[in-house]
């Protein structure tokens, strides 16, 4: 597992060390604050090392399969009483899919059930591999507008789509999370084509709505020094008991919040 590199701008003394010590140039500098540009961040470290106030940080940490087996063993009593298992989520776990897949057979060897939570959008031949191994897929869909995912994700639907589908036709067992964003997603015409997508999923009889909120927005400050999330307010009750209506009808078991 790489490390990536977060930042606490509270504690920055804006000395701009970090920006003149950084080789890679990723570092610049707005009214804020310092800004990481991840694209040409080296993880080097040394902006950590240089930071007279420890605004910079590394976070995450490289570990082994058979550490990772060690946390999930701790809990297998839990499993056993529960019915549940280990969830790969992330971030996104097919961003590493060769260690996925290694703690999938891991898991299996020891008949630990695996849930692998995914957006989805990965290379098919990845996700075919995946699916040989991991028992259950949580898998977003965020909106069924192509041009409309392009502009807040970054990437259009049709991969997403397409692998969540070659999921359904594997036999695999998915359940489908819908995170609900007034202003983007909640309307009812794109709830009605979700959840007519979602039926000509054989496989699939559960979906999940998530009330959005704007948890997001200060990690997103915190690592990129901007926000291209939409400032938005959570969704009230009525709404998301309307949606939750609306995939009911469709014969589906709907939890909202998963």
């Amino acid at each position: 597992m790489e490390p990536e590199l977060g930042f606490r701008r509270s504690r920055c003394a804006k000395c701009r060390r970090c920006m003149e010590i950084c080789e890679a140039g990723a570092i610049s500098f707005t009214e804020a604050g310092p800004v990481v540009d991840p694209e040409k961040c080296t993880l080097c470290g040394r902006c950590v090392e240089a930071c007279p106030t420890s605004a910079w940080e590394i976070i995450g940490r490289k570990t082994s399969v058979e550490q990772v087996m060690a946390e999930i063993r701790k809990d297998v009593l839990f499993y056993d009483q529960s019915g549940g298992g280990a969830t790969f989520s992330g971030g996104e776990p097919m961003m590493q899919p060769e260690f996925l897949l290694a703690l999938l057979e891991a898991c299996r060897a020891e008949e630990i059930h695996t849930t692998v939570d995914t957006t989805c959008h990965a290379p098919p031949e990845v996700l075919r591999r995946v699916a040989e191994t991991a028992r259950l897929f949580l898998c977003d869909i965020k909106h069924m507008n192509d041009e409309l995912h392009r502009r807040f994700t970054g990437i259009g639907n049709d991969r997403v789509l397409e692998n969540i589908r070659m999921l359904a036709e594997a036999g695999k067992r998915i359940f489908i999370r819908v995170p609900i964003i007034p202003g983007f997603n909640s309307d009812r015409a794109n709830v009605e084509q979700t959840a007519q997508f979602v039926q000509s999923l054989k496989t699939v009889r559960r979906v999940d709505i998530l009330p959005y909120n704007r948890g997001g927005l200060e990690k997103a400050v915190r690592l990129m020094g901007r926000i291209d999330l939409m400032e938005t307010e959570a969704p009230d009750d009525g709404t998301m008991a309307e949606i939750a209506g609306v995939f009911g009808g469709y014969g589906f078991e709907v939890r909202i919040g998963g």
